[in-house]
């Protein structure tokens, strides 16, 4: 079925009207201005989190390797926090040097190596975004946890062994190597889950009763590295005829980078601990936000007429377009994935976490969007070809009835 924008948005419009969402809340300044350190700090989730501890009256630290401008170049997003954090030079791993990715032959042997510069300093919040392998989170936390108060360790929604159920909550088994000393992702990325659950592992042993493990669903926003969601404000805004994976009201969850960092901030002033599932919207009982939804709310800030052609997912199988990958965000309520995007965020919200409008979330990514250099689009909107998509669209319009 193919549907014009006007069509979609009018057909979308009470349902978009009776989507209760819940409103965007900014830190209150906090009584005692807490001391901040951010383990990595330079890339998508850091910069936010540094914004959002500065607006709440904190004072921050940055620990990393001195890729700043190489990551605010990738990012599109100016780092304009700078002036105001203190930045320590070092490793999480403790037998390399601060600039262990640079070549060897430009590498300096007064380096900084591992932790030293947190040696003997003191905070009240550590927030870990940088954590892969549960031997590197050990080392910074066992090295902290005599100092600091609360740990936030920014794990993932990968951890979980099943996606196959719907509803299920922080619960539910998370899954396990063979060879837990193994430090690789693999070759198809299957170590990344496991990896992450035993980081979490390794930080409440360090500071047990005093960590937030967060598992964060896909983050999404302005200065999102990966391409994963903007592949789709960026795809409406040149108008046409778009490919719309599945059916309208498929399920879809995702946290805006803004929405992760002011409530990290938030756990971290009320010393909350315990393990979350960050990902929405939606907020309201009984609502649920669906890949029609923020189609919809692409189409409404694009500059340009797109109509919408949904192809069903057995078609999108038998023609090699992948979801998450070809068709971003998306992924078939079905089979083993039943359950991917219909995790409960119950405990999280309950901790106060809030979320903006879907429609907010896509106009600012297609603002940031926009505002990137020609060369630097295509890796900040990946998803399938215009070539694909085409080829997909003429075979479905072809395709014989039955």
């Amino acid at each position: 079925m193919t549907m014009s924008r006007r069509r979609f948005l009018e057909a979308s419009a009470a349902t978009t009207a009776g989507l209760v969402l819940v409103r965007h809340a900014r830190s209150a300044r906090p009584r005692t201005p807490l001391k901040v350190l951010i383990l990595g700090g330079t890339s998508f989730l850091g910069p936010e989190l540094a914004r959002a501890a500065l607006a709440a009256g904190h004072s921050v630290t940055l620990f990393n390797r001195g890729r700043i401008e190489e990551r605010r170049r990738e990012a599109g997003r100016a780092h304009d926090f700078m002036d105001k954090v203190e930045v320590l030079y070092g490793n999480r791993d403790p037998n390399l040097a601060a600039d262990d990715w640079k070549p060897a032959d430009q590498r300096d042997p007064k380096a900084p190596k591992g932790l030293a510069a947190l040696e003997g300093r003191a905070w009240d919040a550590v927030i870990d975004t940088s954590g892969y392998v549960p031997r590197i989170v050990k080392a910074s936390a066992e090295l902290l946890a005599p100092r600091v108060k609360h740990y936030t360790f920014v794990s993932s929604m990968s951890v979980y062994a099943s996606n196959a159920q719907v509803g299920l909550d922080e619960s539910s088994p998370v899954g396990t190597m063979a060879d837990p000393s193994i430090e690789t992702m693999g070759e198809s990325f299957e170590n990344y889950g496991p990896l992450k659950a035993l980081c979490e592992q390794a930080a409440e042993a360090a500071m047990p009763g005093r960590v937030a493990n967060v598992r964060p669903g896909l983050i999404v926003g302005p200065g999102d590295p990966t391409g994963r969601f903007t592949y789709w404000p960026a795809r409406i805004d040149k108008g046409g005829e778009v490919l719309a994976p599945g059916n309208a009201d498929d399920p879809v969850q995702y946290i805006d980078v803004r929405d992760l960092a002011e409530w990290i901030i938030r756990l971290a002033q009320a010393n909350v601990a315990g393990v979350f599932n960050a990902l929405g919207p939606p907020a309201a009982p009984g609502t649920r936000c669906t890949i029609g939804h923020v189609l919809s709310a692409c189409m409404t800030n694009s500059a340009n007429d797109a109509s919408l052609t949904w192809v069903d997912a057995a078609f999108l199988r038998q023609h090699n377009v992948s979801p998450w990958g070809d068709m971003p965000l998306w992924i078939p309520p079905e089979g083993e994935s039943a359950g991917f995007h219909q995790r409960s965020n119950a405990k999280a919200v309950g901790a106060g976490l809030t979320f903006r409008p879907v429609s907010v979330t896509c106009a600012d990514t297609l603002a940031w969007f926009r505002g990137l250099p020609e060369a630097a689009r295509a890796n900040a909107a990946r998803g399938l070809s215009p070539e694909r998509e085409a080829a997909v669209l003429k075979a479905w319009h072809e395709r014989k009835p039955g």
